[in-house]
């Protein structure tokens, strides 16, 4: 009888492979574990946040993977600009793992973490370490397309703005499209040898700030998936969770001002997407396991002409602001009126009618009056508006400006990383890689269950695509942003060579 591989159990296929692939296979080895690393004095806790590391090897290469319920590795938020520097330094000399063979990647939640990350991530580690155990692997890939939206928003004029708590929505009708999103989850399975789950990684592109109506510190959108998944395969499965190219990807409903920010609904569809794509994936012995690590050095932005048509645009908003007799008491209550009553917002109808009848037209002039009010400073808020996201990010471009003039140096050196287990393969990069870039790389790569992680091994601030780069000043992205024009096409050629070589 001629049994459907498709049809057993992942721990019934793995028991038939071992028959007779186990010996011409190296054998992968893995470990898992995961540890808490939540600040707990700063302010209340509605979920814990976590260091989670992979541990693999086949008895000549040995490589980690971590994750951390983190913003970013150093720069930004609580993690010191020396901690992966000294996580590699100290695994080095208690494991002998080559530094090169760590990927640390940030979840990019913005939880706050312990002030002892860096030591609590080691222990993670050398935990992982020491559960090392023979394994199995499948790789493959599950969907969820309810819960993001690119956050980028084109405009009538031709340039982008996009949605971010730091400064208002630009009106409805100035906005014609908004960007695509990566619903691709990409998913690499580990079994033990008996088939129970030891742990999976899950890739997908968001960024988890939705937050939690209690407002407590949380792993966000990635702590809810990721119990999700832990809590339906038991076994003691870790799950670890890789950020995509989620730079220009927002939760769902992130402006919404009518329900309380609730991350829980999200991350559950999240990990319940994972977990069918997961239970789906065949396991096997591991024929091909290899990682590699590169510098890449990419061209910095000289922002000196963005800036100076940025403030000169500034200059010219501010000048464009009218005086209006009205102040936003006499406005809201006039706007509101008027918004409600059509054609008789000053009076009943009938008062008008009998004006008309009398050739009288005084409610018909202090209407007209109140209107060109009204209007004037509606514009002055929409400048107003538009000034406060000009100013936000012209602030940025400064920033780095700046910054880019102090390194004394035209390039940027970035660390560029290829994973292979088996049929998964990813490639790094350290900063925040909008959607269109994963995108490209997936599409043109040479192999399926390829798959890209932002957020790795560094940080870098925004990564945007060279199109998005001539918007500099509209949107965070692009001015959040310490790279030049080409280094989308150096990056992308970089990251194929790299998967071709795994």
């Amino acid at each position: 009888m001629r049994i459907s591989r498709l049809a057993l159990p992942c721990w019934a296929i793995a028991a038939v492979l071992s028959l007779g692939s186990d010996a011409d296979a190296a054998e992968l080895r893995a470990g898992a574990a995961k540890v808490d690393i939540t600040n707990r004095d700063a302010g209340p806790v509605n979920d814990p946040l976590y260091a989670k590391a992979l541990v693999l090897t086949d008895g000549t290469t040995t490589a980690a993977i971590v994750t951390v319920d983190a913003v970013a590795i150093a720069e930004i938020g609580s993690i010191p600009n020396s901690y992966l520097a000294n996580v590699r330094a100290k695994l080095q000399q208690s494991l002998k793992l080559d530094p090169k063979h760590l990927l640390i990647n940030a979840s990019h939640c913005h939880g706050i973490v312990r002030a002892d990350i860096e030591a609590r991530t080691v222990r993670a580690v050398e935990e992982a370490y020491r559960n090392l155990v023979p394994v199995n692997a499948g790789a493959g890939a599950g969907r969820e397309d309810r819960i993001m939206e690119n956050r980028r928003l084109k405009l009538k004029d031709g340039t982008d703005s996009d949605v971010r708590h730091a400064y208002s929505l630009p009106p409805d009708e100035e906005v014609t499209e908004a960007g695509p999103v990566d619903p691709e989850i990409g998913i690499l399975r580990l079994d033990r040898k008996d088939g129970r789950p030891l742990a999976v990684i899950y890739n997908f592109a968001c960024h988890p700030i939705q937050g939690v109506p209690s407002g407590g510190n949380t792993a966000d959108i990635i702590g809810f998936a990721s119990r999700t998944i832990e809590e339906n395969l038991g076994e003691g499965a870790t799950a670890l969770f890789l950020q995509g190219c989620g730079g220009d990807i927002n939760p769902i409903g992130y402006k919404d001002f009518d329900h309380p920010r609730n991350a829980e609904p999200l991350g559950n569809l999240l990990g319940l997407s994972a977990l069918r794509a997961i239970r789906a994936i065949a396991c096997k012995p591991v024929e091909h396991f290899a990682i590699r690590n590169e510098t890449l050095p990419l061209p910095r932005a000289d922002l000196a002409q963005r800036i100076a048509e940025r403030e000169a645009e500034q200059l010219r908003l501010v000048q464009s602001l009218q005086g209006t007799t009205l102040n936003l008491k006499a406005f809201l209550p006039l706007a509101v009126k008027y918004g409600l009553s059509g054609e008789t917002p000053s009076a009943p109808a009938a008062h008008y009618f009998r004006e008309k009848a009398m050739d009288r037209h005084d409610l018909a002039k202090l209407d007209a009056d109140n209107r060109a009010n009204i209007k004037q400073y509606a514009a002055n808020i929409i400048t107003m508006e538009r000034l406060t996201r000009l100013q936000t990010n012209l602030a940025l471009l400064k920033k780095h400006q700046a910054r880019n003039r102090a390194s004394g140096s035209k390039t940027i050196d970035v660390e560029v990383a290829g994973l292979r287990v088996g049929d998964f393969r990813l490639v790094t990069f350290p900063g925040e890689l909008t959607v269109r870039i994963g995108l490209n790389i997936k599409k043109r790569a040479p192999q399926p269950s390829t798959f890209v992680a932002g957020y790795t091994n560094g940080y870098i601030y925004y990564a945007p695509t060279e199109e998005q780069l001539k918007n500099a000043g509209g949107a965070q992205e692009d001015s959040d942003c310490l790279l030049g024009p080409g280094w989308q096409a150096l990056f992308e050629t970089r990251a194929l060579d790299l998967l071709k070589g795994l």
